[in-house]
């Protein structure tokens, strides 16, 4: 399932019975900086911690079109987060981590997101020292913590994942994400130089409420572009979604896939794949953009400024990026993978990785009629080998590559039936299905 963990709290790749305080407002991006001295936290300031410093750089794993970087919590840890700027406010979602470190809470509420679950329990953290890698990090950064993992974000990306970092790490520092190399680099905004070359490109960021807008002309038909308003969310696995009830002129492409799309924080989000003609990147266009459509209940209620979508990590891994907050710039450069086609995963199941190094694999949906289902595959099976190489050898990200890789290649499954020590082999056909 491509995640869209960047707008679990915004609902995004993916009802809302909670009371408006503060914290929430925040999380929305409809609260302003807290004066010191007012019975509320103060901004967090993201910064690089070694004094003088022009840069630092620090490395992240991707996995699944996520950016997981290892922080420290009040210096203990490492702790694996996602690096989201879709999101207002960071984000604890496995209670283990405030309990390890014993973190003082300042309050409960109810919040809600994607999905057809009900609200799920929240605490205030107030002010939390964080670490990435030695070299950035804030001395009070306030948080919110689940008080259960509803989410199980580690089962959907194959390593453990303990929350989310939000867009305030990017407010005060010029972040380059190389995702060929894996590595962030961390500027300080006042001795930054922006790159200067024919290759790249820049974009005006629009700054609302902590989070960045593009606007960006959208090839949707022959006859039809619109410019569209799309958030930035390095959290959202996909590359382009698009809202069609934020415009009456947005309708659903002809050719579409109805599917799961991703995970919100009440469960699964519904709707369709496509693919729009082209999105222009100042000087670069890309063409046949595979993009979700969510269903309008899944998206619909949000109080938060207007938007028709947002802009995934499956479309920037492509280019070497420069989120530039302070200077309201988004820079781009295409790298090898630029010319890559968008694939959906062309077998037609959704995997969940468990075990203590999340290395088995069991099938959670089937879509009916698809690859899987015509081999037999059926929901609850584990995958023991694949191609027979035993599943243990490969991480999920590994296998979602494989399930994207090429229409017509066959794969041979041997998978155990829930409740049994039956093994069932499976060839599968990877179809391309839209």
């Amino acid at each position: 399932m491509p995640l869209r963990i960047g707008v679990l709290l915004r609902v995004c790749c993916r009802c809302r019975p909670w009371r408006l305080t503060y914290w929430l407002l925040l999380l929305l991006g409809l609260a302003g900086p807290v004066i010191p001295g007012q019975g509320q936290i103060s901004e967090p300031v993201f910064r690089l911690l070694r004094p003088h410093a022009r840069q630092a750089k620090v490395p992240f794993a991707l996995q699944r079109n996520l950016i997981v970087v290892t922080v420290l919590l009040n210096g203990q840890g490492p702790y694996n987060f996602l690096l989201d700027t879709g999101l207002t406010i960071s984000l604890i979602t496995d209670p283990e981590v405030g309990r390890e470190l014993k973190l003082i809470t300042a309050g409960r509420m109810m919040v809600s997101g994607a999905g057809e679950e009900k609200a799920v329990e929240a605490y205030q953290v107030p002010a939390v020292a964080v670490e990435l890698d030695g070299h950035v990090g804030a001395a009070r950064a306030p948080f919110l913590m689940l008080s259960d993992d509803v989410l199980n974000i580690s089962g959907y990306v194959g390593v453990p994942v303990h929350g989310l970092l939000g867009s305030d790490v990017f407010r005060n520092l010029v972040v380059r994400i190389d995702a060929e190399q894996q590595q962030l680099v961390f500027s300080n905004p006042d001795r930054y130089h922006a790159p200067r070359g024919r290759r790249w490109t820049s974009l005006p960021l629009e700054l609302d409420g902590y989070k960045a807008y593009l606007t960006l002309p959208v090839q949707l038909t022959d006859s039809l572009q619109l410019p569209l308003r799309l958030v930035l969310d390095t959290g959202a696995g996909h590359a382009l979604s698009i809202e069609t009830t934020s415009d009456p002129r947005l309708h659903l492409p002809p050719a579409r896939l109805r599917t799961q799309l991703g995970l919100g924080l009440n469960g699964t989000i519904n709707g369709f794949l496509g693919r729009v003609q082209a999105l222009q990147l100042g000087r670069y266009r890309v063409g046949t953009l595979l993009t979700s459509f969510p269903d309008s209940a899944d998206v619909a209620g949000r109080a938060e400024t207007f938007r028709n979508g947002n802009l995934g990590f499956e479309l920037l891994k492509r280019f070497t990026t420069i989120i530039d907050y302070p200077h309201n710039r988004l820079l781009l450069r295409p790298n090898s993978q630029f010319r890559d086609p968008f694939e959906h995963d062309m077998v037609g199941f959704d995997l969940l990785a468990f075990g203590p190094n999340y290395r088995r694999y069991r099938l959670l949906r089937i879509d009916p009629g698809g690859p899987a289902d015509q081999a037999g595959l059926q929901a609850g099976d584990e995958i023991t080998s694949i191609n027979l190489i035993p599943a243990e050898f490969f991480s999920l990200t590994d296998i979602s590559r494989m399930l994207h890789s090429a229409d017509g290649r066959q794969l041979l499954f041997v998978v155990r039936r829930p409740g049994t020590d039956d093994l069932q082999t499976a060839r599968v056909r990877l179809t391309r299905q839209i």
